[in-house]
């Protein structure tokens, strides 16, 4: 059982020029260690109803949480090589969870057992950076593993298709549309994004729909937009660009993004970006330092593209490089949504940290705009999950 950490840690008050119209006080209200000596977070992903979350570690395990009270649940172990991504999301019902690792393995957890009940294996060479379900009946499940993308049928676990010529290095995103469950959107080190139509028969020849050139290697892309027509897309070397997938136009290339941003926060100089989020057709980027503290930067990518001054600010949880950002927001909400959380935070110091979006006067301060804790009924209705 992890233990709950009662103190609070010291927060940096905004500066004099932030609007105070415009922002919605929020705090740290504590913090989990995970008690691993030198291992640390990776990824935090949500059940979708928000009851549970789960976190994956440096040492090759997977633990769940309640996000609402942070309190343990129960670990999945059996991974032996690195875990590079999580999901709830997939056919295989509300209580499975999946995971892929550097093992070359995807497993399904039974999240009530912890046990592993399915799963598909590449071959010994390969590592599995990135999964997605989808096609028809969302069955299709789409792996990255070094420069190819494989196929599988979920409902029998064979391998139905690999594309091997689209990419010269490893694929380390994969995500289907959330508004069209046949495109796949691949992106890989090589620096393209590359998009597949796998609606019948799967090939490099028949089903290439167009290819973008993003020009440095690409860590994380993402849906955005009312009709999930955009694409954000951060880099290894920390620049961003959006894009219209659907007719592959370049909409916005801020190769100076860190520098953009750290222009705009006066408090710190950011280090590195986390992760994108987004509501509707809007976009923050998430950038941290090294010393813990992480900014929500709004995005404008009209006219060139700006990131503008953060609109929220997480200080005084994380002592490390922060590597997961979970927001608790969901279309139907959820429990922790109504005891005012914020989100959770993981990083390399081992820490998950829960952040309050309330006016309570016994924690201690930062300071968060209202458009990141309350969403619009129009855009609630709207939204589905983020693949992120």
């Amino acid at each position: 059982m992890m233990e709950e950490a009662s103190e609070m840690m010291e927060v940096e008050e905004p500066k004099s020029q932030m609007n105070p119209d415009s922002i919605k006080r929020f705090g740290l209200k504590n913090f989990i260690p995970t008690n691993f000596g030198d291992g640390y977070v990776f990824q935090i992903a949500p059940k979708e109803d928000l009851s549970q979350m789960a976190v994956s570690l440096s040492t090759n395990m997977v633990k769940l949480y309640s996000p609402e009270s942070g309190q343990f649940i129960g670990e999945c172990n059996g991974h032996s090589g690195t875990i590079n991504h999580l999901s709830f999301s997939g056919p295989s019902g509300p209580h499975v969870l999946h995971s892929c690792s550097s093992d070359g393995t995807l497993r399904a957890w039974d999240t009530r057992t912890f046990h592993e009940v399915s799963g598909v294996s590449a071959s010994s060479s390969q590592e599995i950076f990135s999964f997605s379900f989808g096609g028809s009946t969302n069955n299709l499940l789409s792996t990255g593993c070094k420069s190819q993308i494989l196929f599988w049928d979920w409902r029998n676990k064979k391998q139905v298709a690999c594309l091997e010529d689209s990419h010269t290095d490893d694929v380390t995103q994969v995500h289907f549309a959330p508004d069209n469950c046949n495109k796949l959107v691949s992106a890989s080190v090589d620096g393209l994004i590359c998009i597949f139509d796998t609606d019948g028969d799967i090939n490099d020849d028949d089903n290439l729909y167009s290819v973008s050139n993003v020009g440095s290697s690409i860590g994380k892309v993402g849906f955005f937009g009312e009709s999930y027509q955009k694409l954000w897309c951060l880099t290894y070397i920390e620049t961003l660009s959006i894009w219209d997938w659907k007719d592959g136009r370049n909409e916005a290339n801020l190769q100076d993004a860190r520098s953009l941003a750290s222009d705009s926060w006066p408090l710190y100089h950011v280090d590195y970006f986390v992760d994108c989020h987004h509501s509707g057709d809007r976009l923050w980027v998430i950038g941290g330092t090294n010393t813990g503290s992480i900014g929500y930067f709004p995005v404008d990518y009209t006219g060139g593209g700006r990131i503008r001054s953060p609109e929220a600010i997480l200080g005084g949880g994380h002592i490390g490089v922060v590597r997961s950002v979970l927001p608790m927001s969901s279309e139907s909400g959820g429990p922790a949504q109504s005891r005012g959380i914020f989100g959770w935070t993981g990083g390399e110091d081992g820490r998950l940290c829960c952040w309050l979006s309330d006016d309570s006067n016994n924690i201690n301060r930062s300071w968060i705009s209202g458009d990141l804790v309350t969403r619009s009924p129009r855009i609630n209705r709207r939204n589905r999950h983020s693949p992120y």
